[in-house]
């Protein structure tokens, strides 16, 4: 059992009155964590203790920021048994996934390092003479990251690395599905030697979250707010913040499409497949959703696809033999079997997998998907996958196109330049050619469009999201006035 307090102004405190809540195992049942239960009170006080701390932070050398994201790196990485023992108890995730997101945590936080040199800015030509004009990049302020819990260690880290290396401080607000993993990210980060209020992280119980993120997005002293989840969730918070004027990054919800066209490597299309749609029970926002293909090879894909995805056991993720873990709560299951049963009804026709018990659903291939079926719009964040026929190449960028969201898309086919010409014309923030939909590393320019959201977390793209822009100028010499 973990018991966790919040951090706030690099104490380590109870929340107002000492409440609490507690996170179950999704598979056992079992409590595994007891989390403070902040509410208001206690978020004005993050919030409060970041700001004075920005004073500080903001004028921090480059050099001292950078040495200490590089020892958080490190210190994460020396936490990761830690780590993956938390993830796995509060969501039901592999111990191979919970490893893989600390590693790129790791390389998340070196990444920031690197980014503290080249906060720059440029010389603007004047029409004044004598006159030094420059557009400088400056800290915001106090930065919230609201974090999710399917790839909690990723997440959690992304929402604060480049805020913190741009000089501002942060207040992580835990999921409260995993409040614990989260919490040791602040744990990591205080002990690198960004405490006294420059990370601060609360947790809240679920029937607090809404006042708890409310009260976060109107204190003045908070600039920023980046938040990656629901797709509805993300709507609420965008429009909270417009009413305070504060720019928000999003990374919301995702329906991505795989388009396999006639000439593509079949068997690499199927690895990718196989990995985009059921990877960490398809609890991904990138995950492949969609499996567009082209009707001249469909039945050979589908048969090998179905063949990959039977071999693929889903279950306990402790134990031997699973490669798939569970999904986080019952309520996702019942959904999932409600699509499920909707596309079937519908004359859908199931290849692999069966309806979930519980919070346990086996790769599952739904073959003729159509639009008349729920399981072709809505998003299932689950191992289940949607296989829609195209009659060739212009139908499958149509149906690629044919949804609310865009996040990830990827296209498989021999001819390079083809499918350059395809991946330009679907509408998606991120395409790979002849690579999984699912990828991600910490310089790349990350962020969806339409309905999975605006803004763009990693590398430079994230220095314009968590700096401002200010003109500054110098008179080198005389000026004339008109008055």
């Amino acid at each position: 059992m973990n018991e966790l307090n919040l951090l706030v102004a690099g104490e380590v405190r109870p929340a107002a009155g000492n409440a609490t809540f507690q996170r179950y195992n999704p598979l056992s049942k079992a409590a595994v964590t007891t989390a403070a239960a902040a509410d208001v009170t206690d978020a004005n006080s993050a919030a409060a203790a970041a700001a004075q701390a920005f004073k500080t932070w903001a004028n921090s050398s480059v050099g001292e920021r950078r040495a200490k994201l590089l020892k958080a790196a490190d210190l994460m990485e020396s936490y990761q048994g830690e780590f993956i023992n938390r993830m796995v108890a509060e969501t039901g995730a592999t111990p191979a996934w919970a490893g893989f997101n600390v590693m790129v945590a790791a390389g998340i936080l070196r990444e920031a390092a690197s980014l503290t040199t080249q906060i720059g800015g440029e010389v603007i030509p004047s029409n004044v003479p004598n006159n030094l004009a420059m557009g400088v990049r400056v800290p915001c302020g106090v930065v919230v990251g609201i974090a999710p819990w399917n790839a909690p260690v990723i997440l959690g880290t992304r929402a604060i690395a480049t805020p913190l290396a741009c000089g501002n401080t942060v207040i992580l607000k835990a999921s409260e599905q995993c409040p614990a993993t989260h919490h040791l990210i602040g744990q990591v980060l205080i002990e690198a030697g960004l405490g006294d209020g420059i990370v601060n992280v609360i947790t809240n119980a679920p029937e607090q979250a809404a006042d708890v993120v409310g009260a976060l997005i109107e204190h003045e002293a908070v600039r920023r707010i980046n938040f990656t989840g629901s797709t509805g969730i993300g709507r609420i918070i965008a429009e909270k913040a417009a009413q305070q004027l504060k720019p928000v990054l999003l990374e919301l919800g995702g329906k991505a499409p795989l388009v396999v066209l006639e000439d593509a490597d079949l068997d690499a299309a199927v690895e990718a497949a196989a990995f985009g749609a059921f990877f960490n029970q398809g609890q991904i926002c990138m995950s492949t959703e969609r499996l567009i293909v082209v009707d001249a090879v469909a039945d050979a894909f589908a048969d090998k696809l179905a063949t990959k995805a039977k071999s693929l056991k889903a279950g306990d993720p402790l134990a031997e033999g699973n490669a798939l873990g569970t999904l986080i709560n019952e309520q996702a299951g019942s959904k999932l079997n409600q699509l499920l049963e909707d596309a079937l009804s519908k004359g859908a026709t199931q290849l692999s997998g069966d309806a979930a018990e519980g919070v346990v659903m086996q790769a599952t291939l739904v073959d003729n998907v159509t639009p008349e079926m729920r399981l072709y719009h809505e998003e299932s964040f689950g191992p289940m996958v949607a296989m829609i026929r195209a009659r060739d190449e212009e139908d499958a960028i149509r149906l690629a196109n044919d949804t609310e969201y865009g996040l990830s898309a990827a296209v498989f086919s021999r001819d390079i330049a083809r499918a350059m010409n395809v991946a330009k014309q679907i509408e998606s923030g991120i395409c790979h050619i002849n690579a999984p939909t699912v990828h991600d590393e910490p310089q790349m320019p990350f962020g969806g469009v339409k309905a999975s959201g605006y803004g763009r977390f990693g590398g430079k793209a994230g220095i314009d999201e968590f700096t401002d822009l200010r003109w500054m100028s110098i008179q080198m010499g005389p000026r004339h006035y008109p008055i």
